[in-house]
């Protein structure tokens, strides 16, 4: 990078960045491969940016959000000290994608909803269970906001609160059948199960599908697992309660999932739900949909959805504020990720490495500056 194109890349890169940094706040390091370090901001560096090849100096110099995380991915640009710090500084960037935008409400209207779903959901959870064990609890292996007394607890007895909350809510005696809607690596079968819930798992992921049945043949629960879309569940009874834990996200067709959700409960059953949330619908990041969430899911839109319970033969019971509950959560496996790097990058690689790296961090940098909030909620279908 010593030709003159890449010096005054260089320079441009580090006026430009200087300048979007605001007043009062820790600065952040440049450094070029090779070259000695550059204070941007204050001097007070909570993080330094690395420049290892021509590829990470154009993607900074482009400003775009998206082509500056694949750098990183790629490993074109790298982060010392704080990734949050870092992060923080992405209000600076662009994200404009539309062709990957278009392709995630396309899709779904030329293959359908379930079949894409399928497709979709088998990108980010047809990773073996070791690969989300090295960042999630290891109790309960929840993949969503856990409930904390207090910010030095741990995740694990965080994550037992969550799940006795959802148990609770229900108001269920043992014996009493409930779905699990998204089955992820067996939290709410197995803690339901326990608790003596007889719980049908939905699942359209193979690896999840395995992982759960071996917990129930491994502890002898009460309990199944069914690969098969929630939208094309039809059971033979109803069920007695129905459990969401963050996969209301994958369900972005609120009036439609209340309808289904309508045939599968029987009158006066509830429904425990949580997800993450943001205040605009389809509010996701082009990098989050070209190697984490690609498709039309989104987070939730909470004035949105109350809309459709509205509409529909369902009272709301409660609504919580979980965004500071989802931060220590994040923040929690964010340093477990973190912590497992040799191992998640032996095993699976750096690019899934990194990219899970940027996702959970920048979930900790979303929550604390409440650009992404969470909710919990309960839900009861009136009787007839």
């Amino acid at each position: 990078m010593n030709d003159r194109i890449s010096q005054w890349m260089a320079r441009r890169v580090e006026s430009v960045l200087a300048s979007r940094i605001p007043p009062g706040v820790p600065g952040v390091g440049l450094r070029f491969a090779g070259g000695d370090l550059r204070a941007l901001g204050s001097d007070d560096i909570a993080a330094t940016i690395v420049v290892n090849s021509r590829r990470g100096l154009s993607a900074l110099l482009s400003m775009d959000a998206t082509r500056i995380a694949e750098a990183y991915r790629a490993g074109a640009l790298d982060v010392e000290g704080s990734m949050q710090r870092v992060l923080a500084l992405r209000d600076a960037f662009s994200d404009r994608h539309p062709i990957t935008s278009t392709w995630r409400f396309l899709r779904p209207r030329l293959f359908g909803q379930v079949s894409s779903d399928k497709k979709w959901i088998a990108d980010h959870y047809e990773r073996e269970a070791d690969f989300y064990l090295t960042f999630l609890d290891r109790r309960h292996r929840c993949y969503s906001q856990a409930l904390f007394e207090s910010p030095d607890e741990s995740l694990e007895d965080a994550q037992t609160r969550k799940l006795d909350a959802a148990v609770d809510a229900l108001g269920l005696p043992p014996g009493s059948r409930v779905l699990d809607v998204g089955g992820g690596w067996g939290a709410f079968t197995e803690h339901g199960g326990r608790r003596g819930l007889h719980v049908t798992s939905l699942t359209i992921a193979r690896a999840s599908e395995a992982f759960i049945n071996g917990l129930i043949s491994a502890q002898g629960l009460p309990c199944r697992v069914i690969r098969e879309h929630l939208m094309e569940h039809t059971p033979a009874e109803k069920y007695d309660g129905i459990v969401n834990l963050g996969v209301t996200e994958h369900l972005p067709d609120y009036s439609g999932t209340l309808r289904k959700y309508e045939q599968l409960l029987r009158p006066g059953g509830r429904i425990y739900l949580d997800a993450s949330a943001t205040r605009v619908s389809h509010d996701y990041s082009a990098f989050l949909l070209r190697h984490l969430f690609p498709g039309n899911g989104t987070t939730l839109c909470l004035h949105s959805y109350l809309a459709a319970v509205a509409a529909s033969p369902f009272e709301v019971l409660r609504v919580h504020n979980d965004r500071e509950n989802y931060r220590l959560t994040t923040l929690h496996w964010a340093r477990n990720l973190d912590a497992h790097r040799d191992e998640v990058v032996r095993r699976w690689g750096g690019d899934d490495f990194r990219t899970f790296q940027l996702y959970l961090w920048g979930c900790v940098d979303g929550f604390a500056r409440d650009q992404v909030q969470a909710y919990r909620w309960a839900l009861q279908l009136r009787g007839r």
